[in-house]
C-alpha cells in the first residue's frame, strides 16, 4: 500500500519470510476498498505456487515491497504480476519474491486463502533470501 514507510514493509517481509505470521496496520488508499488505511491485516507465509489472481500478497517488485493484489499469474515462468486496487500495475515478480498472503483484513478472513498458507519449510519462502535488497 502507499504511505507505508519502506522500512516497515521490509521488516514485515523479513519476518514473514522467516516463517512468522505478522499483524500490522498499513496506511494509504491504493488498496481501498479491500484494505482501508490503518486496517489491521494479518499476513502469513505462503506457498507461492498456489497464489491466484485476486489474492493479496506481500511481495517485492523491482526493489519495493508491496501489499498488493495478484493481477496475472504465469505458472510457466513461476511469476506473478502485482497491482494495486486502483488499476496501477507495479510489475512482475518471481515466486521467490512472494513472502506472504493476506489472510484477514480488519478481522474478516480473506476468501480463497485455504490451502495457500505455507505449512512446511519446503513450501515457505526461503528466509535466507535477502528481503532488504
Amino acid at each position: 500500500m502507499d504511505g507505508v514507510p519502506v522500512g516497515i514493509l521490509q521488516a514485515v517481509a523479513a519476518r514473514v519470510a522467516a516463517g512468522q505470521t505478522v499483524q500490522f496496520r498499513p496506511t494509504g488508499s491504493s488498496m481501498a476498498p479491500l484494505i482501508h488505511s490503518r486496517d489491521l491485516v494479518v499476513v502469513a507465509p505462503v506457498n507461492p505456487a498456489k497464489v491466484e489472481v485476486g489474492d493479496i500478497v506481500l511481495a517485492k517488485v523491482t526493489g519495493t515491497v508491496y501489499l498488493h493484489r495478484v493481477s496475472v499469474v504465469d505458472r510457466g515462468y513461476a511469476q506473478v504480476q502485482i497491482s494495486n486496487n486502483r488499476g496501477l500495475v507495479n510489475g512482475w515478480t518471481h515466486h521467490s519474491k512472494i513472502y506472504g498472503i493476506c489472510v484477514t483484513v480488519a478481522g474478516t478472513p480473506r476468501p480463497g486463502v485455504d490451502g495457500k498458507v505455507a505449512k512446511s519449510a519446503s513450501e515457505a519462502p526461503d528466509p535466507a533470501r535477502d528481503v532488504a535488497a
